[in-house]
């Protein structure tokens, strides 16, 4: 059935605000990753697990904080509260940047690190859960990958704005450029929710109410969250072993903060221009023509291929792309992560419109943070831990291809697990069939 004029416009008008409100968000986070990414390039991964292990310890604290939130106030204060602080501590870590060289790159590293991951994780992921609580199952697919492609944008932009700045006013005053971007954001996402909420079906005034602890009992007792638990595990696995990688490569490499900050930054601006490209491509004919969960599947089969090729190098060398030496780490790092948030990113977010408003809220945020941080404490371990033993940069890929195979198998699981709500334009070999 064909959309009417009207519906039309509304979905249009909202992606396109939608679409901007990420830009926004993903400049402002791009801005400061590469701040962020030059401290832990500084000390190398044998720090990583005391970083991560930080940020899953802040994570466990604050999963019951975000539950009480959701459970007690309407969307739009939730938003306004949540960004308006983060906008804040950006202004507050300004003179701490300023004294980085008496704070120390490990101590100032270590709070930092832990700061902008849990940003990063809560502000997006509570923008995805807006993003699915007032896009339709059939909207989403049609609009979340433009939205992906409009937050790519801010990541290319970002990186691209960081480079042209860094040289010219340093690192500290990046964060009042963020601040500024995140206030954007912040701006526009305000506008859509007042926009919806003139709609006679908006929630937007509606409290989600329910248990803190929603997010943690939605994973032990709903097959779909499980597995998107399982696939958060098994991707992290595999992302955060590349960030390891490369964290030891940055440091043998590279000397200073300028240096490292570029490297990071030339890092993720290739890595979003990836991105872009793929949803500008294969991501929104994937999710349109054949469902959402082939978005989750072809990158957990290209993750597979990448780890065995480094598996089969043995080592960190070069490749030759476009005609210039590229370390392999590097390469492998930045197509894992394009393919994360150039396609199992929108399919993810599509796939949570077809659950219930307190698991699309409190479940995912919880998947989201806890979990992935979870396995960010494991992986690095992991990986210091096998470094000591002698574990070279092949024999650590070949277990990751073998994470990367585990991370398949769920990824078909999850794509068309039974209890999703039914798509309503699904058709054969889209999430309307469950796997067998």
């Amino acid at each position: 059935m064909s959309a009417s004029p009207n519906h039309a416009a509304r979905l249009g008008t909202a992606s396109a605000l939608s679409a901007l409100a990420f830009f926004f968000l993903m400049t402002s986070y791009y801005i400061i990753r590469p701040v962020m990414n030059q401290l832990g390039g500084a000390v190398g991964s044998q720090s990583l697990p005391l970083f991560y292990g930080a940020v899953f310890v802040v994570m466990l604290a604050l999963t019951p904080v975000f539950g009480l939130l959701v459970a007690r106030f309407p969307r739009r204060p939730l938003l306004c509260w949540s960004y308006s602080f983060f906008i804040l501590c950006l202004l507050a870590f300004v003179p701490a940047f300023l004294a980085q060289d008496r704070l120390g790159a490990r101590n100032l590293g270590v709070v930092f690190f832990v700061w902008v991951s849990v940003f990063n994780l809560f502000v997006v992921s509570l923008f995805w859960s807006f993003m699915a609580d007032i896009f339709s199952s059939v909207e989403a697919r049609k609009a979340f990958s433009l939205i992906a492609l409009g937050g790519m944008g801010g990541a290319v932009f970002g990186p691209l704005l960081t480079k042209l700045l860094l040289q010219l006013i340093g690192v500290p005053p990046l964060l009042l450029v963020s601040a500024l971007a995140l206030g954007a954001s912040l701006g526009l996402l305000l506008l859509l929710s007042a926009r919806e909420g003139r709609e006679p079906q908006s929630r937007g005034d509606q409290v989600i109410g329910g248990s803190l602890w929603a997010g943690l009992r939605a994973v032990w007792t709903q097959p779909f969250m499980r597995y998107m638990a399982l696939l958060m595990l098994f991707g992290d696995g595999i992302g955060t072993l590349a960030y390891a990688l490369v964290a030891d490569y940055a440091k043998a490499h590279f000397a200073g903060v300028v240096a490292r900050t570029a490297f990071y930054n030339n890092l993720d601006l290739a890595t979003n221009t990836l991105g872009a490209v793929l949803q500008l491509s294969a991501t929104r004919w994937l999710l349109i023509r054949l469902g959402a969960g082939w978005g989750l599947v072809v990158p957990a089969v290209v993750n597979v291929l990448l780890l065995v090729v480094l598996a089969l190098s043995g080592s960190d060398g070069s490749v030759v792309v476009f005609g210039s030496s590229v370390s392999l780490l590097a390469l492998t790092m930045v197509i894992t992560r394009g393919f994360a948030y150039g396609m199992t990113k929108p399919a993810t977010d599509a796939l949570y419109t077809r659950v219930s408003r307190e698991t699309r809220y409190k479940g995912k945020n919880f998947v989201e943070t806890a979990v992935w941080r979870f396995g960010d404490v494991v992986v690095t371990s992991a990986v210091s831990g096998l470094r000591m033993l002698g574990l070279g940069v092949g024999g650590l890929a070949l277990l990751g291809a073998g994470v990367a195979s585990m991370a398949t198998w769920v990824a078909t699981r999850a794509g068309w697990s039974a209890d999703l709500a039914p798509d309503e334009s699904a058709g054969p070999g889209t999430e309307g069939t469950a796997a067998g």
